[in-house]
């Protein structure tokens, strides 16, 4: 027990000492017993509250460090996905300009197509035209012959003034047109 006399010597010593110094003053009596409360805090709370606080720390460092992880994965996932996201579209505006190009070329072909078609429709038409014409003309002659020889044929009766008989001379008459019509060598 000498350690409590000695306390108590100490305490009775700095009242005794110090009762009238103020806030500041220096018990070492008080002094003592808060270094000896405190270091037995410090062991009971190093065997008992240390470890559990501790353990709070590593567990939550330990859950932080796992939701970084699974940020970078996820933002290494999203970065993929991005550079996917660019080549597909790449991909699309290369085959949008693809199908844009095939459509121009099938537009000028179906218009080259539709063009010759109609060159070779209008040729047709201007050669139908042109026999329908020839024939039409060629039926014209045949009636102007025809016309001429009916209007010889009456002159011829009034001048000799006799009936003669009509199939012979209508055919003096054509071999006389046809002689007149053929050009002469």
């Amino acid at each position: 027990m000498p350690f409590v006399g000695f306390l108590a010597a100490a305490a009775a010593a700095a009242e005794a000492e110090g009762a009238g110094r103020g806030p500041f003053a220096i018990n070492p009596g008080l002094m003592i017993w808060t270094l000896v409360i405190f270091g037995l805090l410090l062991l009971i709370l190093a065997k008992t509250a240390w470890p559990a606080i501790l353990k709070a720390v590593e567990e939550r460092e330990q859950r932080i460090q796992e939701q970084l992880d699974a940020a970078a994965k996820a933002n290494a996932e999203a970065q993929r996905l991005l550079a996917d996201y660019h080549s597909q579209l790449a991909a699309a505006k290369a085959e949008a300009q693809d199908i844009v190009a095939q459509g121009r070329t099938a537009g000028d072909k179906l218009r080259d197509e539709i063009v010759a078609k109609g060159r070779t429709e209008q040729e047709e038409l201007l050669a139908r035209a042109r026999r329908e014409i020839a024939i039409e003309r060629d039926k014209a002659v045949t009636e102007l012959r025809r016309e001429a020889v009916e209007l010889s044929i009456a002159a011829a009766t009034k001048v000799i003034e006799r009936n003669l008989d009509t199939e012979a001379d209508r055919k003096l008459v054509q071999d006389y047109l046809a002689r007149l019509h053929t050009p002469r060598t």
